[in-house]
């Protein structure tokens, strides 16, 4: 058994040919994971910008569309978890991509393991303005809304709106803020609190994190692919943490 996990590819920032190249390099990684993966999960921002209208979605990313329909169709699962950056996901990438999506958290157990997955956005405490807007965002009204604008001025828009986001900006780099700081840290440690997780998986956070909750859990966060190529694998029993680079 070998269960892949990624996040925060963020395909479509800072320009084309960047983005084009981590693309690239996704579809290797996913290529590899294919060989010996039971399941593959994506775990939200696979986009920097997603929405489906009804007869359009955004242009590119053929490459990783294809390399997911083509391990879809090799009978291999992969789920794809909405995250904060590609909410707007009404069935496309389940039709033509044969994926299952995730609006929110799911709760598996493998092997006799559980883990709690979720792309980490609107957990715990904190991010106050960002949970409002994550209501307005997720309402059919604002999607309808949105939905009525032509595909070259919504998209435009959003794309302009994205060049703010925290992972575009020049030199920047995650640090870890500490235990009581931290709003997954403190999400899964009340979790606990109730329900026995063997791992917690998240992405949003944008830093490789592997933390030792105390009792047999672990809190993973995936980090992301524009600035460090990181993945996780659990092989039935331990899970890992992985850069992307040392393996080719």
């Amino acid at each position: 058994m070998k269960i892949y996990f990624s996040s925060d590819f963020h395909l479509g920032v800072p320009d084309q040919a960047s983005s084009l190249e981590r693309e690239k390099s996704i579809c290797l990684w996913l290529e590899m994971a294919a060989k010996d993966a039971t399941e593959i999960y994506l775990m939200g921002d696979i986009f920097d910008f997603w929405f489906e209208y009804k007869k359009a979605v955004p242009k590119g990313f053929v490459r990783l569309l294809g390399t997911i329909a083509y391990i879809t169709d090799k009978g291999i699962p992969v789920t794809v978890f909405k995250g904060n950056h590609d909410m707007w996901m009404f069935g496309y990438l389940e039709k033509e991509c044969g994926v299952k999506t995730v609006s929110d958290e799911i709760i598996i157990e493998r092997n006799q393991k559980t883990f709690y997955l979720h792309h980490g956005d609107g957990l715990g405490p904190g991010e106050h303005g960002y949970k409002i807007l994550r209501k307005i965002f997720r309402s059919r009204v604002c999607q309808a809304l949105f939905g009525f604008l032509h595909p070259n001025i919504g998209i435009s828009l959003a794309n302009f709106l994205s060049r703010k986001s925290r992972i575009q900006q020049k030199g920047r780099f995650e640090t870890y803020l500490g235990d009581d700081k931290e709003f997954l840290t403190g999400f899964a440690k009340e979790h606990l609190k109730k329900q026995h997780i063997d791992f917690f998986v998240f992405g949003h956070r944008h830093l490789a994190l592997d933390i030792n909750l105390g009792e047999n859990s672990r809190y993973i966060n995936l980090g992301e692919w524009m600035h460090e190529k990181r993945y996780a694998v659990f092989d039935g029993e331990n899970m890992q943490l992985k850069g992307w680079e040392n393996l080719t």
